[in-house]
């Protein structure tokens, strides 16, 4: 068994918008597909990946699940897959439900199994034939989100961004056991910014309106809808004891900037780059997740999977958890042995800022160089007052800590384990264009810590690939 970190997927794999469900022994992740230095998002074809649910530390890769021209309309690939959903039919076939980005309808896939070859199965419509999103007063349809109980299924979606009166929020649509006909009209279940007719349950979203990114599960009798507000790095929830609501809001799950967390910074202050959150909740082996997505190559186009374990209190709410490194460990990583940095879970200089897009800020990056079978990543565009921290490890005997670098600046390296902290360890840089050990001693009880690594001085191109404990 291996420990599972965040990004729990290789470093060289983009899946953002994952959807996580449990089939058998096995937990299986959905989610579009990015590649690294995209121009847009959503660019690969739908791959699965897997791993057995007493050992999340370790996935398998199943391949490609369905290609963008295997839709219909898609027979050229100009379109690009946007974020999935599946669900298990009456017919105990796996249903695939998604959303092609230049169209306003939903496309189903099915397959006999979790993570085999998907086959076009056609367009959720009305009765009459016509498609959803193509009718008189129809809402395009964006990001599914399916729950199927019995012969019931429930669809729902929607996108709603600020300016657009068009509209209203997520709406949910109950199918038929053909997994395509709709059964009746939508129902509004989380409002939009835009919306301004609220009442009821509905008023409780006020502040944290639907965005996008439509999810739907259920914890003993009561029904969780997860969604990314309009604030975008928030993954929100509201709750009902109806998959046909009403549902009252609930609160913030995880910030993918970690606004809201207080524990290591003040609350209203981002902790990593943020921008868009799609994801969901899931229970593996008795234990709960909040999956999510982060960014990478200061980009929006370049995301990666990475997980959190949730606790849920006594009234059903769930607590906001904050950003870790041992994200599905569900326990502190162990401390002695190279960690690499790509498991970054805060990064911020002295310049505060809550969304990926001001350029010369630090992130997480990759290159494939000659020999290599596939991309190395590491931590690129390092300058004065650059923190990286990385959570959370059992230190046990520790007296040395290693950073390997590159790149040119003059400065030192502090490690600290807070952000505010006295500096345990210093290391001076050296301009080297090779992968470069610096080294010191380092005096750190046996204990549980975070580790944070920060830069003080001049940079022009400084990288750090890992650091060691020994």
């Amino acid at each position: 068994m291996k420990e599972a970190v965040n990004p729990y997927l290789p470093s060289w794999e983009y899946i953002p918008d994952g959807e996580p469900y449990v089939f058998g022994d096995r937990v299986y992740i959905y989610g579009s597909h990015d590649i690294y230095d995209g121009h847009v998002f959503c660019l690969g074809d739908y791959v699965c990946y897997s791993a057995p649910i007493d050992d999340l530390g370790n996935w398998r890769y199943e391949g490609v699940i369905y290609e963008k021209t295997d839709d219909p309309m898609n027979k050229d690939g100009h379109m690009c897959l946007y974020a999935p959903d599946v669900t298990v039919g009456p017919d105990g076939r796996y249903y695939l439900y998604y959303v092609l980005d230049k169209v306003s309808v939903i496309s189903v896939a099915v397959c006999d199994t979790p993570a085999g070859k998907y086959e076009f199965y056609g367009y959720v419509h009305y009765k009459d034939g016509t498609r959803l999103g193509e009718r008189e007063g129809d809402e395009p349809q964006f990001d599914p989100g399916i729950l199927t109980e019995g012969d019931k299924t429930y669809f729902y979606g929607g996108f709603c961004p600020h300016g657009d009166t068009r509209r209203s929020g997520s709406l949910m649509v109950e199918l038929a056991p053909d997994m395509l006909t709709i059964e009746e009209e939508a129902i509004l279940i989380a409002p939009g910014i835009e919306n301004k007719n609220l009442e009821g349950n509905l008023t409780t979203f006020k502040g944290h309106e639907f965005f996008e990114a439509s999810s739907i599960r259920k914890r003993g009798d009561t029904y969780y809808f997860i969604y990314s507000s309009i604030w975008m790095h928030e993954l929100c929830y509201a709750t009902s004891d109806s998959p046909r609501g009403p549902f009252t809001y609930g609160g913030v799950i995880i910030s993918n900037a970690d606004l809201g967390i207080d524990s290591y910074k003040k609350a209203d202050v981002p902790g990593m780059y943020g921008a868009n959150n799609h994801g969901s909740i899931v229970e593996i082996n008795g234990e709960w997740y909040i999956f999510y997505h982060r960014h990478t190559n200061g980009t929006w186009y370049s995301r990666q999977e990475c997980a959190e374990k949730i606790h849920f209190a006594e009234d059903g709410s769930i607590p906001q958890v904050e950003l870790t490194t041992q994200g599905l460990n569900g326990a502190p990583l162990t401390g002695k042995g190279e960690h690499l940095a790509y498991t970054v879970c805060n990064m911020f200089t002295n310049e505060p800022q809550l969304y990926i897009g001001k350029p010369g800020f630090p992130t997480v990056k990759e290159r494939l160089d000659e020999g290599m079978e596939h991309p190395e990543a590491f931590i690129s565009g390092i300058v004065d007052g650059t923190t990286m921290g990385f959570k959370y490890y059992k230190c046990e005997g520790i007296k040395k800590v290693s950073i390997k670098v590159r790149g040119y600046g003059d400065g030192v390296f502090e490690i600290k384990t807070s952000p505010e902290g006295k500096a345990l360890a210093e290391m001076k840089v050296e301009n080297t264009n090779i992968w470069t050990e610096l080294s010191s001693d380092i005096d750190l009880p046996d204990g549980v810590y975070a580790i944070y690594i920060s830069f003080k001085g001049q940079s022009s191109s400084l990288q750090l690939k890992s650091f060691t404990l020994s």
